[in-house]
């Protein structure tokens, strides 16, 4: 049976396999895909409960995931090296998958997605992107100070997996000045978009010459209607003087979603200094809190990474927390969140990344759904009061014993 990737075209996150069999000599069918319409199909939902691409169909059935898809092909030519020759390189090329997982993908979709149409543009997010892709581009400008490849003396999938992720950013945002910062980032680049096995799916690659920069959203301008010619002159002065008056009244500012939800006796902002009136948390929070609560005004939902599955170095995973509750500040004012590490030990991976959030309001908040990695985790709204209280302050949860918790107050 032969493998069948299943993905629309240019997608980077399917080019971290395509590649990979290009270095392994794995041939691969990619057929004609239409997003919004294929994946919707019950064949396909067998295949990939989220109805994500990229898929792989193999032999032994089909994998989503577009890391477990590139590793899956590294294995097949373990001769090849692509995940390291040695234990402690496979743990290297782990941990620079991984970066680019938490560190350096999450800013690249802040930042192109405005570009391409997928999001609207948000002068704040923008620069919190530019700001976060800087960060990584440093990280590794430094790495490449002293070494030609991320690990060892070869290319690996560490290297394919950063490399696909840079490319539409060098077409569409790096400007010449921006990326004249990070000479060794572009010394090792073009040495791996040059390779034959990179060429070959990626084709040329003409960088931007300017940052390409995305649409501002639109203001709406409230227009005055055209009066019919047959009125006379005086009834033509009414409307004019009409319309000038309406066009000097200032558009009404949109209302928040907070302010149009039923009123609540209930504090977050009390709720959140009762929670840490003793150090390092009141343990007795709960016995006080409930009978406070106001299921009216505020939901708990909790969260679980999809992807916990590639979470293998404890400190990078530990990074996931972080950068997510930093990109959660426009939530500040409306929630209260705990987001945790668990497995058996900080040495033994994987671990698993989940949370919980108290919203104000009774669904998720628009902000949070806006967050840039809220579609990597799946997210359930609950009740259960011992499940809160546990993600909040336990030490074992069903994901495993808790070795990280780190709070969004």
């Amino acid at each position: 049976m032969p493998y069948t990737l299943y993905s629309y075209p240019n997608n980077y996150r399917a080019q971290k396999a395509q590649i990979a069999a290009q270095y392994c000599g794995i041939d691969i069918e990619l057929p004609a895909f239409k997003l919004g319409e294929d994946n919707k199909s019950d064949a396909f939902k067998a295949k990939a409960p989220l109805q994500k691409v990229p898929v792989l169909d193999t032999p032994d059935g089909p994998i989503w995931e577009s890391h477990a898809i590139a590793r899956y092909i590294a294995r097949l030519r373990g001769d090849k090296h692509l995940l390291g020759c040695s234990f402690y390189d496979q743990a290297l090329v782990d941990q620079w998958i991984d970066f680019s997982t938490t560190e350096l993908e999450p800013a690249r979709a802040l930042w192109l997605y405005p570009i391409l149409g997928y999001m609207e543009f948000n002068q704040q997010a923008y620069q919190a992107a530019k700001k976060d892709t800087t960060t990584a581009l440093r990280v590794l400008n430094g790495h490449f100070l002293r070494n030609t490849y991320l690990v060892g003396n070869q290319i690996t999938l560490a290297d394919i997996c950063i490399c696909t992720a840079l490319v539409e950013m060098y077409k569409q945002v790096f400007s010449p000045k921006y990326i004249s910062q990070f000479p060794n980032v572009s010394r090792w680049f073009n040495t791996c978009i040059n390779q034959p096995e990179f060429a070959s799916i990626l084709g040329k690659i003409v960088f931007a010459t300017k940052e390409k920069q995305a649409p501002k959203p639109k203001k709406d301008k409230k227009k005055g209607s055209k009066k019919g010619s047959k009125k006379g002159k005086k009834g033509s002065n009414k409307d004019k003087k009409k319309n000038n008056q309406e066009k000097k009244k200032k558009a009404p500012k949109p209302v928040h979603w907070s302010k149009k939800l039923p009123q609540t006796t209930m504090s977050l902002d009390a709720s959140k200094k009762l929670f840490f009136n003793k150090s390092p948390i009141n343990e007795k929070f709960f016995e006080q809190f409930w009978p406070t609560f106001d299921d009216n005004g505020f939901c708990f939902f909790t969260m679980e990474y999809q992807y916990n599955d590639e979470l293998k170095v404890f400190f990078i995973s530990q990074n996931l927390i972080g950068g997510y509750l930093q990109r959660a500040e426009s939530c500040r004012k409306f929630a209260f969140g705990a987001m945790m590490l668990c497995g058996e030990s900080e040495e033994k991976p994987p671990f698993k990344c989940c949370g919980i959030w108290l919203f104000r309001g009774t669904d998720m908040l628009p902000e949070m759904k806006a967050h840039v990695s809220a579609e990597y985790y799946n997210w359930k709204k609950t009740d259960d009061r011992e499940l809160i209280k546990k993600f909040y302050m336990g030490d074992d949860l069903p994901s495993g014993k808790v070795l990280d918790r780190r709070y969004f107050k």
